[in-house]
């Protein structure tokens, strides 16, 4: 008798147990949900789970002052990075709480992405950072002084692009590992501002509505965008290539061949795009945030701020 008691309060003990170890297991999961991030000028970094409620992250209250302009984020090894002007480098495990970084002195920095687990950053005169995990970061040599100004991951390769180059033809640059980088030929004589690959395809988008399509990042061809506005960035999500710019422009594409222009309600220059939960989130002037659930019908959203909005990403 006395051992089957001892019996069964152990047997009690282990069930109590393993239901508090998958309580606190649950609660560690949900404690990081999926986020959309966008920053912008003046330190600005707003956070939403959806794209429609929005919220300020501790950055942003810190108030660092408008020569801490934000110019881009990523997402990726399960950390967000954030870059902008006078060198700056931020990173969150959250999207929540930063931390300022120490690049080493630089120009002012454009662009962010990740793959192949490495960070790699962008930005003026040339200059190319690369980090392994968002905090240490190491200065690299992309072979040009131009201002480079997008930068995207795909099959295998990072590519760059940028202002013109000592030609009159927009910088491209490619890279197997974000260190070492060869100069490509665009063909095009307008700046491009933002690239993305998808659908076996890399696309390129910049001023006066210039599109380039290139299937190794390498041979780059022209199409017709339809536009002559400004295109500032460009990403591949849902099976659809969606392009921004200026004057609300919005531009959808299944190969990035062949475009349609889709109404934004805005006349507002749009800077980001980004997609997570099954909704496209838009970012641009004047605190300008618009969320779509296809690309093609759009509902602006109220950001509660009224700065400059550069970038966003979607945490996945």
């Amino acid at each position: 008798m006395y051992n089957k008691l001892h019996l069964f309060i152990g047997l009690f003990i282990l069930l109590v147990s393993l239901i508090s170890c998958s309580k606190k297991e649950s609660k560690s999961v949900d404690s990081n949900p999926q986020l959309f991030n966008a920053v912008g000028y003046s330190g600005t970094i707003l956070s939403s789970p959806d794209g429609i409620t929005w919220t300020y992250s501790t950055w942003d209250s810190q108030n660092y002052g408008t020569s801490k302009n934000l110019s881009g984020i990523t997402y990726g090894g399960s950390t967000y990075v954030a870059v902008g002007w006078y060198s700056t480098i931020i990173s969150s495990s959250d999207g929540n709480t930063w931390t300022e970084r120490n690049s080493g002195k630089s120009w002012d920095l454009s662009g962010v992405t990740y793959g192949n687990s490495t960070f790699v950053v962008v930005g003026w005169k040339g200059t190319i950072f690369t980090s392994s995990d968002g905090s240490s970061w190491e200065k690299r040599t992309s072979g040009t002084t131009r201002y480079l100004n997008g930068i995207a991951y795909g099959n295998g390769t990072f590519v760059v692009v940028g202002s013109l180059d000592t030609l009159g033809n927009a910088t491209i640059l490619t890279s197997s590992d974000g260190s070492s980088w060869e100069n490509r030929t665009s063909g095009t004589t307008d700046w491009l501002s933002g690239v993305t690959y998808g659908n076996t395809t890399y696309v390129a988008v910049g001023h006066s509505g210039r599109i380039l399509t290139s299937s190794d990042g390498i041979t780059w061809t022209e199409q017709i965008s339809g536009t002559s506005n400004n295109l500032e960035n460009v990403i591949f999500e849902n099976g659809s290539f969606l392009a921004v710019g200026y004057s609300g422009t919005i531009l959808t594409s299944p190969d990035g061949i062949t475009w349609t222009a889709r109404s934004s309600g805005t006349l507002k220059n749009l800077n980001g795009v980004a997609y997570g939960n099954s909704i496209y989130v838009a970012v641009g002037y004047s605190g300008t945030i618009l969320t779509s659930p296809d690309g093609i019908t759009w509902t602006e959203r109220d950001s509660g701020k009224s700065n400059y909005l550069s970038g966003v990403t979607f945490s996945r």
